[in-house]
């Protein structure tokens, strides 16, 4: 999917950590979150005031956030019951 929003992976990168020559980036870890499967990013800036770490989460849409993406409630088709074939009881019996 093509984000032209601004929120590309490397745009986040540059609002967030503002990599310079003198405090470059580098991606320290990367993989999928365990319960929902999502991609994740560590990114680490070293400077002489100190090293500032961010994970950035992908979101559906392609676009990258420092925060991960609000779990679906809604279940897919496939996992929820199917109560269409069930007896019907009638009250007079």
């Amino acid at each position: 999917m093509k984000n032209t929003s601004g929120q590309s992976l490397r745009c986040q990168v540059e609002k967030w950590l503002a990599p310079t020559v003198a405090t470059p980036v580098r991606v320290t870890a990367f993989s999928r979150t365990r319960l929902t499967g999502r991609r994740y990013v560590c990114v680490e800036s070293a400077s002489q005031s100190g090293t500032r770490t961010l994970f950035f989460f992908k979101h559906d849409d392609g676009s990258w956030y420092v925060f991960p993406q609000a779990a679906n409630k809604r279940k897919p088709a496939a996992a929820q019951p199917d109560f269409s074939h069930s007896l019907r009881v009638d009250a007079a019996g």
